[in-house]
């Protein structure tokens, strides 16, 4: 028997069909209020991994530094091949892995292993103008702080464990589908 679908799914789902988009065999569902993600597979949920969203409220417009909400997908996959913990300043690995900074530089809240960035596909929601989520450099991505998975830590990305989003990067293709739920 086949599990049923889970609200959040059929609520991506949902909005996918409005947006006339077609569901990808890979979906990731990410609960801002649970700092979860949700990633499933031909509509099957195979696992729920922490996550880090933004320390400021929800929000897609451009300098709020909040996680934007509404259906995006993987538009660019940067950083195979990469050692576990590189560093990455406007989506170049700096040639350093953030173990090997200073607790200085190992302050700041840093992007490293592997960077998923992310297009909203909502006009006015998280597309063009204001609130495009692609021009606001909105990733995925692994961090310096992985203690601080589970709570709202970002400046605006989702932040995963340097293990995870590797393994994530090394699974999922370009286009995968992501909803950013609030709730």
């Amino acid at each position: 028997m086949k599990p049923i679908l889970s609200e959040k799914f059929l609520k991506a789902k949902e909005k996918c069909k409005a947006l006339s988009v077609g569901l990808t065999d890979w979906l990731l569902i990410v609960s801002i209020m649970n700092q979860e993600l949700e990633v499933f597979y031909l509509g099957d949920s195979i696992e729920k991994l922490p996550v880090s969203t933004s320390k400021n409220p929800p929000s897609c417009i451009e300098n709020s530094f909040g996680t934007p909400w509404g259906l995006h997908r993987i538009m660019d996959k940067i950083g195979g091949g990469a050692p576990l913990g590189m560093v990455f300043k406007g989506r170049k690995a700096i040639g350093h892995c953030y173990q090997n900074l200073s607790a200085i530089e190992n302050e700041k809240n840093l992007i490293t292993s592997r960077i998923f960035r992310l297009e909203g596909l909502e006009e006015g929601v998280n597309k063009g103008g204001v609130v495009d989520t692609y021009d606001r450099y909105v990733y995925f991505h692994g961090t310096n702080h992985e203690d601080k998975i589970g709570c709202p830590a970002s400046a605006g990305c989702i932040q995963l464990t340097n293990a995870e989003i590797i393994r994530l990067f090394d699974l999922l293709p370009t286009d995968t589908l992501v909803f950013i739920d609030k709730d």
